[in-house]
């Protein structure tokens, strides 16, 4: 069985929107990210054991809000008070968290395939991002992340690096269409690359 992604037949590559006369570095990249694992894991409130001991793929849980941990395989976002979304391009990365956080303290599911995940690479991301999401995007740094809307649509926002202004777009698989739709038309001010 092969599976297929929220944007198999949505994403178009190819260059778009007011690209005449701009250096390829100066437009926007949109991609699809796919072949990820996307684990949420919730602490139960009577558990008994200590986020500060835990580590995931080597990563420590962030227990501060609008914060994410990574490695070049596995990102960590905080989600709300005592959950996580855990990102990796690792299919065994349940494994880890399995091994390092048991049943009975947390509930762990594979939201994987739930998940609509849409990068934007490059100059001008964070002003497609203000066309639709009240985030203060001044500070929003490398390594922030925050749960917001994109022109109503509920995402999760994950700053992959703030100098080059590289964002993952977290949303519902079944949004993912109309989130990509908005995404594209605010890019098409500045010139967009699809990926």
């Amino acid at each position: 069985m092969t599976a297929i992604t929220p944007l198999e037949t949505i994403h178009k590559k190819g260059i778009f929107g007011d690209h005449q006369k701009k250096n390829s570095n100066e437009l926007i990249k949109i991609s699809e990210v796919k072949n990820l694992t996307i684990i949420q894991l919730v602490q139960y409130k009577k558990a008994k054991s200590e986020i500060e001991k835990i580590k995931i793929d080597d990563l420590e849980l962030p227990i501060e809000n609008s914060i994410s941990t990574s490695n070049k395989e596995t990102r960590i976002l905080w989600n709300a008070p005592r959950t996580w979304l855990i990102i990796s391009t690792k299919e065994k990365v349940i494994n880890s968290i399995k091994e390092s956080c048991n049943i009975e303290n947390f509930a762990i599911t594979d939201i994987s395939h739930s998940r609509a995940v849409i990068q934007l690479n490059g100059i001008n991301s964070k002003e497609v991002l203000k066309k639709g999401c009240p985030l203060n995007f001044y500070e929003f740094k490398k390594n922030n992340c925050a749960g917001s809307v994109f022109h109503g649509i509920n995402i999760v926002i994950d700053c992959i690096d703030d100098e080059k202004e590289i964002f993952n777009i977290l949303t519902l698989r079944s949004f993912g269409e109309s989130c990509y739709h908005h995404i594209t038309d605010a890019s098409l001010e500045f010139g967009y690359i699809g990926v």
